[in-house]
């Protein structure tokens, strides 16, 4: 059985620059959030390889890249594309409504 999914407002619709990644927490959670392509990811902001923040990366082509070491990881799925990281990154439905991005880390169970 599993809750309704939490959903939290991170920000504004117009503070999100396109291909810039924000730092958001949510219920404790580091979370960055991206806008690019018309359409808004949220992505767990710490990388699955070292434990540094992806928010700090470069974001193209539906990737964000990790600074520290140079992993990419899909947006929609977490999934690295490349060593040195194996291990995805958690990511998280987003809800536009109106001008404000909404973003849920609650875990089905």
């Amino acid at each position: 059985m599993s809750g309704p999914m939490a959903f939290v407002r991170v920000c504004g619709l117009g503070e999100l620059e396109e291909d810039t990644p924000k730092r958001v927490e949510v219920d404790g959670t580091p979370v960055s959030v991206i806008r690019t392509g018309g359409e808004v990811f949220a992505i767990n902001d710490i990388c699955s390889h070292a434990n540094v923040s992806l928010s700090e990366g470069e974001v193209e082509d539906c990737m964000i890249e990790c600074w520290l070491h140079g992993s990419s990881f899909d947006l929609r799925t977490g999934k690295p594309s490349g060593l040195p990281a194996t291990r995805p990154v958690p990511v998280y439905p987003v809800k536009i409504e109106g001008d404000d991005v909404l973003v849920s880390v609650t875990q089905e169970s």
